[in-house]
């Protein structure tokens, strides 16, 4: 299944990502995300990643049991800081010391 982002509405301290999901015989069916903003600030996630990280958890889901209402949990949240802290750290594991003259 495909997912377009159609928008998003700001409750308080949630945001909710509305998506279109589009299968494969062309039916279209809504979707929506909920995320806790001050879970997202207390992971450091940015905000510009949200709704790649709500369509990337709509993708996982099983099509077979299609929820249409998800919550980006705090463990979706943890791992995704703790994968994107790995991926910082690695890029500067790669990087060659400084060559001394």
């Amino acid at each position: 299944m495909q997912f377009i982002l159609t928008g998003f509405n700001q409750e308080v301290a949630f945001r909710t990502f509305a998506f279109e999901g589009i299968a494969a015989d062309r039916t279209r069916a809504a979707f929506t995300v909920k995320v806790d903003l001050d879970l997202m600030r207390k992971y450091a996630i940015r905000m510009q990643e949200l709704p790649l990280l709500c369509r990337l958890l709509l993708e996982r889901g099983d099509e077979s049991e299609q929820r249409h209402t998800l919550i980006f949990s705090e463990e979706d949240m943890r791992v995704h800081a703790s994968a994107q802290a790995a991926r910082v750290t690695g890029s500067f594991k790669k990087k060659r010391p400084p060559v001394q003259a």
